[in-house]
């Protein structure tokens, strides 16, 4: 399985990727949301996308809006990762097509808890 992880911090794409490998996925990066299209324009499709709320460029839930638009990423899993713990924010992300969120710091066992719950 594939998964993108967007994040502006390379030590935060450094745990997300050591986490997600500990669990079988091949993880391809981005700096940000205009970063990440340009990945998504790629071939290969991704199973999983993690994105982080607050980044240059084009922030997380822009991001997040876009991709939920477009019908080819309706099966793909997104999770939002981020350190915006507001209950409002929590509930824009799942409304507008977030399949779960991980609040910052979080641990490899969370991320796990999390890829189960959403079915990877």
């Amino acid at each position: 399985m594939r998964a993108l992880v967007v994040d502006d911090s390379s030590a935060m794409r450094s745990i997300l990727r050591a986490a997600l490998k500990k669990h079988g996925f091949e993880v391809v990066e981005a700096k940000h949301g205009v970063d990440a299209l340009a990945v998504l324009a790629q071939p290969g499709a991704f199973h999983l996308i993690l994105i982080d709320w607050n980044m240059p460029e084009m922030d997380g839930f822009e991001l997040l809006r876009r991709l939920r638009s477009q019908p080819r990423y309706a099966a793909t899993k997104i999770m939002m990762v981020t350190t915006e713990t507001g209950m409002h924010q929590m509930s824009d992300a799942l409304a507008a097509g977030a399949n779960d969120y991980i609040m910052k710091p979080f641990t490899f066992d969370v991320v796990g808890d999390k890829l189960r719950l959403i079915g990877l």
